[in-house]
């Protein structure tokens, strides 16, 4: 795939990832309320029993765990445009930046439908997960670095036995 049609790909990937997290975030409270509702029947349907007592700590669990995860998503395609234009390093830093910035603006989106609340405490979360999602490429990439030094090692010392 040529870099300009990759470019255009990534991007759009990107740009619906955060209509999905806008149109997310533009449920009213109802809504938002039986998507997580619907999430806990399905943990109870795969055999997982929550008592009464646990439902509301399990519903919390679950809608920050989807904050975390659409955040940790969105900083991975974040990162994936940036490294067509800058170093990945820096696109590493700048992918957490932006997300963080794309959650204010969306807890702020949230002070205006109908039952939400726009917290700072949400917008933590949110940079979380953009942070693990950072890391997370952080580690794959410094793996593969890994994987071929030891490789160019393993070849040098084969090369060097062979001239023995």
């Amino acid at each position: 795939m040529n870099t300009k049609y990759k470019k255009v790909v990534y991007w759009i990937i990107l740009i619906a990832w955060m209509i999905f997290i806008f149109y997310m975030s533009n449920q009213p409270a109802d809504v938002s309320n039986g998507q997580s509702d619907f999430v806990l029947n399905l943990v109870e349907t795969l055999g997982i029993s929550i008592s009464n007592n646990y439902v509301d700590i399990a519903i919390t669990i679950i809608r920050k765990g989807a904050h975390f995860t659409e955040y940790l998503i969105l900083s991975l395609l974040y990162f994936n445009v940036l490294r067509m234009y800058i170093n990945k390093n820096k696109a590493l830093i700048y992918s957490i930046g932006l997300s963080f910035i794309y959650a204010g603006t969306d807890e702020f989106h949230q002070l205006f439908v109908e039952g939400r609340a726009g917290r700072f405490t949400d917008v933590l979360i949110d940079t979380s997960g953009a942070a693990t999602g950072s890391i997370i490429v952080l580690i794959i990439k410094n793996l593969i670095t890994y994987k071929k030094a030891k490789n160019q090692r393993i070849i040098h010392e084969f090369i060097k036995k062979c001239r023995n």
